[in-house]
């Protein structure tokens, strides 16, 4: 399930980068008193009453009034583009917090914004979406509080008194802002197997796309960066209902250009977050990048299997040991990810392509495995007799016993002595034993210590 989205607007210096800050519990965004600090969007996940949620921090909004000094006097040259983002992260957002500054009154920017915010709302339901909830900032102390009441006259509803800096009123604003996020049993998607099709620009995303669902379902372009939402295409495979996701393609982080594609990155590591299986695209006229690596560290911190798709097979002069000799530079480049299948496809002509599907669905499956706890045990023993743990302060690691806790993806729980003992190089070694045993193909597996009392 795709966590919800709330979205922090408003004109600049207004405190949004405080109030993300104290929402997700860490100083992750910049503060400064200089307005337009913000440029970019920074995501990041936080909770409440048990309601976890995603919060996108935005750039300030400057009103676009002819011949006026902007109000981001730090970042004057990117207005449009800061614009251009916030559009977008209220289009995407499932609420929106609407900041405004208690100190300042209501300013014409902030006449401005609302107006934009009515512009960008759309009737579901009889209701207005995404929902707006006012909430005035720096409302430190009683009598700022009060003039809270100004704020009616922007025509969003109450006014949320608020202090981002000191956390006054931020529970009950929170209170607020998961009343209104989708309900559970709304937010729940399909039971499909959730397929996305991740990787650089212009590896062929598109075009494999077109080639799994049988027609031109997306837009497949030689200009790297035409893909810029997340689409999914829903699609049914020998009885299987499948959602493919095509996902703009991710840049270094240098050379993500301000605007659109940024914000379309922050899509694509969210399409990543609620797919069950990505299918990680190379290009064989390239091989293995820098980046083709980091897309994979991205998949691998979100505990999601994967397919190695190697695209433009066609494109790349071969012989018998060609094929051969492009896996073992995959697997030396990709060395923390070696259970990973490759598959070596050209969506062009569509070589291969028939068995993407099938694949998907075997690492899918995979993912879904539970190892007997008898069948862990008997291997977590042969490890520790065939390669006892060492360690430097005279006391060794003792695992006494294990069981798998969940799957999707696959954990398990081993109880030792002391945790601490553990090194993780002698992890590894303990994931490669029960790989031998049983795979788990194209599927991160965790393995959880605990002591036993």
């Amino acid at each position: 399930m795709a966590k919800p989205l709330v979205a922090l607007v408003g004109r600049p210096n207004v405190g949004k980068s405080t109030l993300f800050n104290r929402l997700v519990g860490e100083p992750l965004a910049i503060v400064d008193g200089v307005p337009g600090t913000t440029r970019d969007r920074l995501i990041a996940e936080a909770e409440w009453t048990g309601h976890p949620f995603l919060v996108v921090d935005t750039g300030g909004i400057d009103p676009r009034v002819g011949g006026e000094r902007p109000l981001s006097v730090g970042s004057a040259e990117y207005i449009e583009q800061i614009r251009a983002q916030a559009e977008m992260a209220i289009e995407d957002a499932d609420v929106v917090l609407f900041l405004v500054d208690a100190s300042s009154g209501v300013t014409p920017a902030d006449m401005e914004v609302a107006n934009l915010l009515r512009r960008k709302q759309r009737i579901i339901e009889g209701k207005p979406h995404p929902p707006v909830l006012l909430v005035v900032n720096k409302a430190d102390h009683e009598s700022l509080r009060q003039q809270a009441a100004q704020f009616y006259e922007l025509g969003l509803g109450e006014p949320h008194a608020i202090s981002a800096l000191h956390g006054l009123g931020i529970g009950d604003l929170l209170d607020e802002v998961v009343a209104h996020l989708p309900p559970a049993a709304e937010a729940e998607e399909e039971e499909a197997v959730k397929i996305a099709i991740v990787g650089r620009p212009n590896v062929g995303k598109s075009s494999l796309l077109n080639r799994l669902v049988g027609e031109e379902r997306a837009i497949v372009s030689p200009i790297a960066g035409t893909t810029r939402d997340a689409i999914d295409t829903p699609i049914e495979y020998q009885g299987i209902p499948i959602t493919l996701i095509d996902t703009a393609g991710i840049r270094r982080r240098g050379r993500i250009e301000p605007g659109v594609e940024k914000y379309s990155v922050l899509r694509t590591l969210r399409a990543i977050e609620r797919c069950d299986v990505a299918l990680l695209m190379l290009d064989a006229t390239t091989g293995v990048t820098a980046q083709d690596a980091h897309i994979a560290g991205y998949i691998l911190e979100a505990n999601k299997s994967v397919v190695v798709l190697v695209n433009k097979w066609d494109a790349v002069p071969k012989d018998s040991q060609t094929m051969q000799e492009y896996t073992q530079r995959i697997r030396q480049e990709l060395n923390f990810m070696d259970y990973v299948p490759i598959l070596f496809i050209s969506a062009k002509t569509g070589q291969r392509v028939d068995q993407v599907l099938p694949l998907a669905l075997k690492v899918q499956e995979e993912r879904l495995a539970h190892l007997p706890t008898a069948h862990l045990n008997r291997i977590l023993q042969a490890a520790q007799d065939a390669h006892t743990p060492t360690s430097r302060t005279g006391k060794s690691l003792r695992i006494y016993y294990g069981t798998q806790v969940r799957t999707d993806p696959p954990t398990f729980l081993i109880y030792v002595n002391d945790p601490k003992l553990a090194h993780f190089t002698y992890l590894r070694y303990l994931e490669n034993c029960i790989r031998r045993e049983y795979p788990f193909t194209g599927t991160p597996i965790r393995l959880v210590l605990k002591p036993r009392r």
